[in-house]
C-alpha cells in the first residue's frame, strides 16, 4: 500500500480515483472532491478543508482526523466507510451511502446528515443539528447524544441503546423502532409511526406519542407529558410514573401510577376500546365510558 505522509494536497480532485493508499498527517486544502471515486483508502491524523472529499468511494477507513465545516456535503454515494476518534464539523455529511460505522465521533454541525442511507452503526457519537437521519434504514445506535429537531424522520428498522435525544418531532413517519434505556425530550414525539417500542426510557413531550399504530412502552417514565396517545391504535403501555394528561386513544391498554386528566371524546373514539389502569385515583376524567380500575 502506497503511503502519503505529511503532504499538503490542493487543487480539484487531488487524489482522484486513488486505490490502495494510506494518507497520514496530511492536509486536503482548497480544491473540491480530493478523493472522489477512490477505493481501499486508509486515512490517519489528517484534515479535510474543502467540499466533497469522499464521493463515490468504497472501503474507506478514517481515524484521528477532522472534516472542517468547509468540508460540507463531504461523504455522498460512498459505501463501506469506518470513521473512528474523529471530528466531523461539516454539515450535510452522509447521503445515499451504506455500511457506515462511526465510533467516538463528534458532529457539532450535523445539520441534514445521514439522509437516505442504509446499514448505519453509531457508537459513542455526539451530534448537533436538525434533520438528522432522514429516510435511512437499518440503524443500530449505542450512546448517541443528539440535539436537533426532526431527527430520524421517515426511517425504518432502528435500534437505539443508552442515548439521549433532545429533539422536537423525533421518529415521525417511521417503521420498526425500538429504543432502550434512553431519554427523549421534545414535543410531538413519533407521530404517524408504526411499530415503535420504548423500554426503560424517560420521555418528556407535549402531545407526544400520537397517531401511532402498535405502540409499546415497558417500564417507562413520563415527565411533563401532556395530551399523549391521541388516535393511537394497539397501545400496550406500562408507565411507572404520573402522566399529566391523555387524550383520545383509539385502542389498547394503558397502565400508569396515576393520570392528571383523561379526555375521551365519544364523538371521535370509542372509549370502551381502551383500558386505563392506575394504582392511584385520576384527578380529572372527561368521559362517561372509560374503563378504569
Amino acid at each position: 500500500m502506497k503511503v502519503i505522509n505529511q503532504e499538503y494536497l490542493s487543487g480539484e480532485r487531488a487524489l482522484f480515483q486513488s486505490e490502495n493508499i494510506r494518507v497520514e498527517n496530511s492536509v486536503f486544502a482548497d480544491g473540491e472532491s480530493p478523493l472522489k471515486e477512490s477505493k481501499h483508502i486508509d486515512i490517519d491524523q489528517s484534515i479535510f478543508k474543502w467540499k466533497y472529499p469522499l464521493w463515490y468511494s468504497q472501503n474507506i477507513k478514517v481515524i484521528n482526523s477532522t472534516l472542517l465545516e468547509t468540508a460540507r456535503s463531504g461523504i455522498w454515494y460512498t459505501h463501506h466507510i469506518d470513521i473512528q476518534d474523529s471530528i466531523i464539523e461539516a454539515p450535510k455529511t452522509f447521503r445515499r451511502s451504506s455500511d457506515i460505522t462511526l465510533k467516538n465521533v463528534d458532529m457539532p454541525m450535523a445539520l441534514e446528515s445521514f439522509w437516505n442511507c442504509q446499514n448505519i452503526q453509531l457508537n459513542h457519537v455526539r451530534a448537533r443539528g436538525d434533520y438528522f437521519g432522514m429516510n435511512s434504514e437499518n440503524i443500530v445506535i449505542h450512546d448517541l447524544n443528539l440535539t436537533g429537531n426532526y431527527c430520524f424522520d421517515g426511517c425504518k428498522n432502528i435500534e437505539i441503546h443508552h442515548s439521549k435525544l433532545i429533539s422536537k418531532d423525533a421518529f415521525w413517519n417511521c417503521e420498526n423502532v425500538t429504543v432502550y434505556d434512553s431519554t427523549i425530550i421534545g414535543e410531538y414525539l413519533a407521530w404517524n409511526t408504526k411499530n415503535i417500542t420504548f423500554v426503560n426510557c424517560t420521555i418528556e413531550s407535549l402531545q407526544g406519542l400520537c397517531y401511532i399504530e402498535n405502540l409499546k412502552l415497558v417500564n417507562c417514565r413520563f415527565m411533563n407529558t401532556t395530551l399523549a396517545f391521541e388516535y393511537c391504535k394497539n397501545i400496550d403501555a406500562e408507565i411507572v410514573s404520573y402522566i399529566d394528561s391523555i387524550m383520545n386513544p383509539i385502542s389498547g391498554v394503558i397502565q400508569a401510577l396515576s393520570i392528571g386528566e383523561l379526555i375521551m371524546d365519544e364523538t371521535k373514539i370509542n372509549p370502551s376500546q381502551t383500558q386505563i389502569i392506575t394504582s392511584q385515583p385520576m384527578v380529572k376524567i372527561q368521559s362517561k365510558e372509560c374503563v378504569c380500575s
